[in-house]
């Protein structure tokens, strides 16, 4: 009989925690919730709370605390408000803990689950862009097991299961393209939030809608990839695929080329990463590729989308860079949102910060967190250097 996992959600009200637990409902035999952490949204906290009973909710918004707690009144459930409160959940000791608070605010929380959870499930990829180093000897020091949750990482990681590690050539990580893929420098400064948000082929939060777009998102991943796989910049690849079918490519010394493919549907990596090494059966769709009816490749444009190119440079610069690019580049993505920044001029932004950045080696949290203060200042300057 197999024995019933606890399970942690950071981040429980974002796009992946609500489809985690869509998961861990249909899997309810097999996995109980112990502890839920969240931003702001309080009342879908309460939601979930109702139905899956951890035994403590933490809301990162103080302000959020007692509505919470009136919400939850009677039901036994400890209740706990601020960036503190969000820590000691994610220091929770349980079987699996699920980081993903998107962007910069995760990467604490992602640090302090790293020494709690037996399997660490890291869908914050901000984490080891910024802190790498600290992640993966937290991760070492507790013996725990990291597994990636993104699509495309979940993907590698099950490539790589079908040869020898010496025997790999490259891995390649494919990317949607996004909304734009197709438009002319001219045409990217008309784009509107609006447009930017409407993914063509996945269902995600603003942030990581607008990151894809730019294809920051996908440098991010590049970084994530060299530090999941320890593989060097020049071993990771990315290409084009509009159906965002094929998520990652492991290519072998001897030519092969294995492929993991599915629906874009992120239920499909988080389930994998909930029962790995095992497999469930699916909760969503199976794949028809007769439905599909074709599969696109192509290389990236950086002259175009030079965002992408940020995950090389970050790999060879190390240190102190990523956690400008991120900082960096939440600031530009929220100037952009609110119409204040042209979509081209995200990168632009990033990339003024970056050239007056000089990377030092990141020993602690402070050394991050000291970073992204300087980032955030330096972007605010840069918005107003840019159109």
């Amino acid at each position: 009989m197999t024995r019933v996992k606890s399970v942690v959600v950071l981040g429980s009200t974002g796009s992946i925690g609500r489809q985690a637990l869509e998961v861990l409902s249909a899997l309810k035999d097999r996995f109980t919730v112990e502890a839920l952490a969240c931003g702001r949204n309080w009342r879908l906290a309460a939601e979930q709370a109702l139905a899956h009973r951890p035994k403590r909710v933490a809301v990162a918004d103080p302000s959020g605390r007692r509505e919470l707690a009136s919400a939850l009144v009677g039901t036994g459930i400890e209740v706990s408000g601020g960036r503190d409160a969000v820590l000691e959940v994610a220091g929770t000791r349980a079987d699996i803990t699920l980081a993903a608070i998107a962007g910069s605010a995760g990467v604490a929380p992602t640090l302090a689950a790293a020494g709690a959870a037996r399997v660490l499930a890291l869908a914050n990829k901000e984490a080891l862009v910024e802190a790498g180093t600290l992640l993966l000897a937290r991760v070492r020091q507790a013996q725990a097991t990291l597994l990636p949750v993104d699509s495309e990482h979940s993907a590698i990681l099950q490539g790589l299961a079908a040869g020898r590690r010496e025997d790999v050539r490259r891995i390649i990580l494919t990317a949607s393209g996004g909304p734009f893929y197709g438009l002319s420098r001219e045409q990217l400064k008309r784009v509107t939030p609006a447009e930017a948000l409407a993914h063509p082929t996945w269902r995600m939060g603003e942030k990581i809608t607008v990151d894809s777009a730019t294809l920051i998102n996908k440098a991010f991943e590049v970084v994530e990839a060299h530090w999941l796989f320890d593989l060097e910049g020049e071993a990771i690849g990315v290409l084009i695929h509009p159906e965002s079918v094929v998520h990652g490519l492991v290519e072998f010394r001897d030519g092969s080329v294995l492929a993991q493919m599915g629906l874009p549907d992120m239920r499909l990596p988080i389930q994998y990463a909930l029962t790995w090494p095992e497999r469930a059966e699916a909760c969503g769709k199976p794949l028809s590729l007769a439905a599909v009816g074709g599969l696109r490749f192509s290389e990236p444009d950086l002259k175009r989308f030079p965002g992408l190119g940020l995950g090389w440079e970050l790999i060879r610069r190390g240190g102190t860079s990523g956690a400008v690019a991120v900082r960096a580049n939440e600031v530009a993505r929220g100037a952009f949102l609110e119409g204040r920044l042209s979509f081209p001029s995200i990168y632009e932004v990033v990339r003024r910060v970056l050239d007056e950045h000089r990377e030092e080696p990141v020993t602690g949290l402070d050394d991050v967190e000291r970073t992204e203060a300087w980032a955030e200042q330096q972007a605010q300057k840069a918005l107003t250097q840019v159109t």
